[in-house]
């Protein structure tokens, strides 16, 4: 094939059209307001405009689109919570669960990008920052001029972030950062990010590293199977030196990048619902569609049993979403709550897009369909901000009272 010829066949496919539209079988609609509703059409249009004619092929060269950062700032998917004088949307968490949804619905790599910007970098920045921090980083990542990462997961320490091994040191003018952090999304092209080390007392705190800062990494995580059109990557730190006006003031402790955490699995369990209703829809027209022994395969039994039992669990999410968005709103959900959310989610999302993939047969492990993709990327959903277990084990830790991590 020619050169040209090879672009034609690819410009082509970068135009497939995508033809999603929600399932909503008990109304949920009808809990959410006009402005929901105007939100949530605002993203799709985006979605279907700027990352479903291409999230196949940048999933197939693993190729993290960075035009899209700015994209994102333009239509407001960075820190939707964060207030209108910090760049931020000023809206409700609802909202901000519904542009999870639509985002990951589209892919969840390219939701990773907008959730970690959101509730990992600016939550903390806005929520334990100063004044001038606030105002010197908050702007430019909810526009997009900047990207930022979290770093709390290192290399030996996942599931136990209070056994962190990253510290600094007090040195007078400034403090002195060493250590590392892995399986971290954006830090490729990071801009900033926000770091949770140890001082000298062994006290968790956060702080704000630039690129640009001496001794300052980001090597980037190659051949993963999942996440491809998203950048993943190290933070490593060779005695950096951190301005002290760096610091976040607001909270030290391993609460407060807990409290980050719950922000961000709140929209995980939005997103990957997203991706579980992409992956029913897509199945429904197909069955509809495919004909096997002269009729559609929607008209045999076990397919219907897959469709209405994938529909119900959407329908069971849908409602446990909202209903949690409420909670946040109210500034009453908890930790234990958001868990449920969380593992739910995901688990649905996964089982549905293994049961999609069989209703498309052979070709649902083409890039002709999304379920492979969204399989592959909710496995590293279902491990990351608190794994499947993990979230169980919160949830037996508030039933019974007792802890069972250790």
């Amino acid at each position: 094939m020619s050169i040209s010829a090879l672009e034609a066949s690819q410009t082509k496919k970068s135009l497939k059209q995508d033809l999603y539209e929600h399932p909503d079988f008990y109304a949920v609609d009808d809990l959410l307001t006009e402005e929901h509703k105007l939100i949530r059409s605002s993203i799709r249009d985006f979605v279907k405009r700027e990352i479903s004619p291409y999230i196949e092929d940048w999933a197939q060269r693993a190729h993290f689109p960075y035009e899209i950062v700015r994209k994102f700032g333009e239509i407001g998917a960075f820190g939707p919570t964060i207030p209108h004088e910090y760049g931020g949307g000023g809206l409700d968490y609802i909202s901000y669960g519904i542009i999870m949804q639509e985002i990951e619905r589209g892919d969840s790599g390219m939701r990773s990008t907008a959730s970690v910007q959101g509730s990992l970098v600016m939550y903390p920045i806005y929520k334990f920052g100063s004044e001038a921090q606030r105002k010197k980083y908050l702007p430019k990542l909810a526009s997009g001029e900047w990207l930022g990462c979290f770093g709390l997961t290192e290399p030996d320490h996942g599931s136990n972030p209070s056994g962190m091994v990253t510290n600094f040191k007090d040195m007078g003018d400034h403090y002195l950062l060493n250590g590392a952090k892995m399986w971290i999304s954006n830090s490729p092209r990071a801009d900033v990010a926000v770091v949770w080390a140890k001082n000298e007392e062994g006290r968790i705190h956060g702080l704000v590293v630039e690129r640009g800062m001496p001794g300052f990494t980001t090597p980037e995580t190659h051949g993963k199977w999942s996440l491809r059109a998203s950048t993943t990557g190290e933070l490593v730190f060779d005695n950096v030196k951190v301005p002290k006006e760096n610091l976040l003031p607001g909270k030290n402790g391993l609460g407060a990048p807990m409290m980050c955490l719950d922000s961000a699995r709140f929209g995980i369990a939005w997103g990957a619902i997203g991706a579980a209703m992409d992956c029913y829809e897509s199945a429904r027209r197909y069955a509809a569609e495919r004909i096997q022994f002269g009729k559609p395969i929607a008209s045999f039994q076990l397919v219907q049993k897959k469709l209405a039992e994938m529909l119900t669990e959407i329908t069971k999410a849908q409602l446990l979403n909202w209903r949690l968005g409420v909670l946040m709103n109210e500034g009453k959900a908890t930790t234990p709550q958001i868990s449920m959310a969380k593992r739910n989610s995901v688990h649905t999302a996964l089982e549905i897009a293994r049961e999609a993939r069989q209703i498309h047969g052979g070709m649902g492990i083409t890039g002709e369909y999304p379920m492979m993709r969204h399989m592959m990327n909710l496995e590293s959903v279902v491990t990351y901000e608190g794994t499947h277990d993990i979230h169980l084990l919160i949830l037996g830790n508030q039933i019974t009272g007792i802890p069972a991590f250790y």
